[in-house]
C-alpha cells in the first residue's frame, strides 16, 4: 500500500487490546504522544486514489498541526467486509468512505455521527441539496457525498463510426436506443449493447423514465411485478433478435470493464457509470465516449447525478470535531481538490467544480463534459437505498439469468423477484 502512514486494520479480536495502545490501530479518539489527536481514516481504491489521498492528509495535517491521521485503504470488497467487521466490534474508524448502499445500513445500527451536530466544522453550502439529501436517513445528516457520478452509454467510436448509423445525440428515449442498438447489430455483426436486462441499474433509469422508482421513501418497493415484467419483456427480445448480448456472455459479468461485452470487444457499447468507464480505454485503444442513458417516452429523464462515495464519522469517535475537519478539507478544500482530482468522481463542491474543470486531463476531462452536458437536465437522487438492497442486486441478477436461459418467463421472474424482494426489506 502506498504512502508511509497506511496501517492495516485489525484481525482479530485478540489483536484490538494490543492495537489500543499502538497509533493508527486503536479505538477511536485516541491520542498520541505531545497531546495530538489521531484520526484514523479508512477508504477504498487503488494504489492511484490511495497516493492522491496521503498527499492531501499529509497537507492537512500542515495545516492542523495538533492533529495526526492514521490511513488505511483496500479493494473494494475487501473494504466492505473489513468495515463490517470494525462496526460490529465497536471499532469503526473515525472518519470513513461509505457507498450509497451503506449509510441505511450503518445509520440505523447506531454506527454513523449526526453531523448537524458539527456545523461549525463542516460545510455544506456549496453541495447540491438534492445531491447533500443522499446522505440523509430519516431526515438525519449521517454522510456528506465527496464526489458524484452518473450512468452512461460508454461506445467504441471507430466501430460505431464505421457502421455508418448516426452517432447518439444529446437525448434519446428508450425505443430510439433499442432501433440503434438493432441497427448497429446489423451493421457490424455483434450485438449493440450489453444487455441491460441483468442490471438493477439500468433498470432504475427505465423506471424513472416512466414517473416511478426503486423504492419508496419508506424504503418498501416502488415498482410492481407488472412494471419488471415490462422491463424484462424489452429487453429478452433485444436479446433474442440480437442487438443485445446473449446470456453466455452477460452471465459473466462481475462489475469489472474487463468483463464487460464491451471490454472484450463483442459490442459497440455498454451502459455504466461514468468514472468506472475509464477502464475501457485500455480495452478499446481506438476510443470511448460517452452518451446519455435513454429517457421515458415522453422524455422524462431517468439519469441522475449519484454521489459516488460518501463520508461519514463514527458515533463512538473521542474526536468529533476534528474529524469533521478532515471530512470538510476531503470535500471543501481548494488545494485538496487539486491533489485528489477526480479521483473519487467530479468534485461536489460546486466552486471546487468549477475551478478544477479547466485543470482536468485526459478522461476525467471526458467525464467532466459529460456531466456539464447534463447539468440542469436531470432529476434530483433518490435518497439512499434500504439496506436490503445490497442483496437484492444479486438477486435481480440471478433472476433474470432465468430469463435468458429461457428457464423462466418475464413474468415469472419477476413475480419471483417481488416476492423474494419483498422478505429481504421485511427482515
Amino acid at each position: 500500500m502506498p504512502g508511509h502512514r497506511t496501517k492495516g486494520f485489525c484481525a482479530s479480536a485478540a489483536a484490538l487490546a494490543l492495537c489500543a495502545v499502538l497509533a493508527g490501530c486503536g479505538g477511536s479518539g485516541e491520542s498520541a504522544g505531545g497531546g495530538k489527536v489521531v484520526l484514523r481514516y479508512t477508504w477504498w481504491g487503488n494504489p492511484d486514489r490511495a497516493e492522491r489521498t496521503e498527499q492531501a492528509v499529509a497537507l492537512f495535517e500542515k495545516q492542523h498541526p495538533d492533529i495526526d491521521v492514521s490511513t488505511s485503504f483496500s479493494g473494494y470488497d475487501a473494504y466492505k467486509q473489513k468495515l463490517a467487521t470494525q462496526a460490529a466490534g465497536g471499532d469503526a474508524p473515525d472518519v470513513m468512505q461509505l457507498d450509497y448502499r451503506q449509510i441505511d445500513q450503518y445509520a440505523s445500527g447506531g454506527v454513523l455521527l449526526d453531523l448537524a451536530e458539527q456545523k461549525s466544522a463542516l460545510r455544506t453550502s456549496e453541495i447540491d441539496r438534492g445531491l447533500l439529501a443522499t446522505g440523509r436517513v430519516d431526515g438525519v445528516q449521517y454522510a456528506i457525498p465527496q464526489g458524484r457520478g452518473t450512468e452512461t452509454v460508454a461506445y467504441d467510436v471507430r466501430t460505431w463510426k464505421k457502421s455508418g448509423v448516426p452517432l447518439p445525440g444529446k437525448s434519446w428515449t428508450w425505443s430510439q436506443w433499442a432501433d440503434t442498438m438493432r441497427a448497429l447489430a446489423k451493421k457490424t455483426g455483434k450485438p449493440g449493447a450489453t444487455d441491460p436486462g441483468q442490471s438493477e441499474d439500468a433498470f432504475e433509469v427505465w423506471l424513472r423514465g416512466q414517473g416511478k422508482a426503486l423504492y419508496t421513501k419508506k424504503g418498501g418497493l416502488g415498482f410492481s411485478a407488472a412494471d419488471l415484467t415490462r422491463w424484462w419483456t424489452f429487453t429478452d427480445r433485444l436479446r433474442r433478435e440480437g442487438a443485445v448480448s446473449p446470456a453466455e456472455q452477460t452471465t459473466q459479468l462481475d462489475g469489472s470493464v474487463e468483463n464487460t461485452p464491451l471490454g472484450r470487444g463483442t459490442s459497440v457499447t455498454d451502459a455504466n457509470w461514468d468514472a468506472p468507464a475509464s477502464g475501457f480505454l485500455a480495452l478499446v485503444p481506438t476510443g470511448v465516449a460517452l452518451a446519455p442513458m435513454p429517457s421515458g417516452e415522453d422524455g422524462t429523464p431517468g439519469q441522475y447525478f449519484k454521489p459516488s462515495m460518501f463520508l461519514g464519522v463514527s458515533a463512538d469517535t473521542g474526536h468529533p470535531k476534528e474529524a469533521a475537519q478532515l471530512v470538510d478539507f476531503m470535500i471543501n478544500d481548494p488545494e485538496a481538490a487539486k491533489i485528489l482530482g477526480a479521483s473519487r468522481g467530479i468534485p461536489v463542491n460546486e466552486t471546487i467544480r468549477a475551478e478544477i474543470g479547466p485543470r482536468l486531463k485526459d478522461f476525467d476531462k471526458t467525464i467532466a463534459g459529460f456531466q456539464a452536458s447534463l447539468e440542469g437536465t436531470l432529476k434530483d437522487p433518490p435518497q439512499a437505498p434500504p439496506s436490503g438492497d445490497n442483496a437484492l442486486q444479486s438477486t435481480f441478477q440471478r433472476d433474470y439469468d432465468q430469463v435468458s436461459y429461457a428457464r423462466m418467463s418475464p413474468r415469472e421472474a419477476a413475480e419471483n423477484y417481488i416476492t423474494e424482494a419483498k422478505a429481504e426489506l421485511r427482515s
